[in-house]
């Protein structure tokens, strides 16, 4: 693989925790954990699950829920080497969220130029939050994703060799069209159960290791 790009996830991959499902436990009302497993079971779309939960919050919250989530986020060890290695590397390096730009682009500031983060955006002008997304599925893509990650793949990453970072179920398409696929969590079950070339991760040191086996 000597053409190679990163395209890698945000929230439970570059952060410890899935910061949308945080920011829910603490501030949203009764009713966004059946959106939530609706989502993950594939019973309603990303859009209109993650959509609707954050509906749910009003947009006065927004310093407060801000505050809690840039304070709450913890990232995984070893990403400040990872980005090092990638840079030094000369492999481009994709952040793909389904997360929110009012917490993804402060978490990655100093790691990772804003024009190679790719993420929804959430507008506070309503009574509640309204999430926009910018990055809709193309025509090959039918699945109301919200941040429709195989769309971005396809358009950024056509021709390359393609290596997937992430850990959930909307990762998961993303990593069907990689050549190899790093995981961790529902990813790393999927990529089992599909027979998608994978290995799992637990730190980004682990990541570099895979990387460098692959692209040397």
């Amino acid at each position: 693989m000597k053409n190679t790009v990163l395209i890698c996830d945000f929230d439970g991959t570059i952060t410890k925790n899935d910061n949308i499902i945080a920011i829910m436990k603490q501030f949203a009302p009764a009713g966004w954990e059946e959106l939530k497993d609706g989502v993950l079971t594939q019973q309603i779309s990303i859009k209109e699950g993650v959509g609707k939960m954050f509906a749910l919050l009003p947009s006065s919250q927004k310093e407060e829920i801000t505050d809690f989530i840039l304070h709450d986020a913890k990232i995984r060890e070893g990403f400040a080497d990872f980005v090092a290695y990638a840079k030094e590397a000369g492999i481009p390096l994709y952040i793909v969220s389904g997360g929110m730009d009012f917490f993804v682009k402060p978490i990655l500031k100093g790691f990772v130029p804003e024009d190679y983060i790719y993420c929804n955006t959430a507008d506070f002008s309503g009574e509640y939050i309204h999430i926009d997304w910018p990055h809709s599925c193309d025509e090959h893509c039918h699945n109301e994703c919200g941040c429709c990650k195989p769309s971005i793949v396809r358009d950024i990453a056509k021709g390359k060799d393609i290596i997937v970072i992430g850990d959930s179920i909307t990762d998961l398409e993303a990593a069907k069209l990689a050549d190899f696929v790093i995981a961790r969590d529902l990813l790393l079950e999927k990529s089992r159960a599909l027979g998608l070339t994978h290995k799992p991760f637990d730190t980004f040191y682990e990541v570099i290791d895979h990387v460098k086996e692959v692209v040397k």
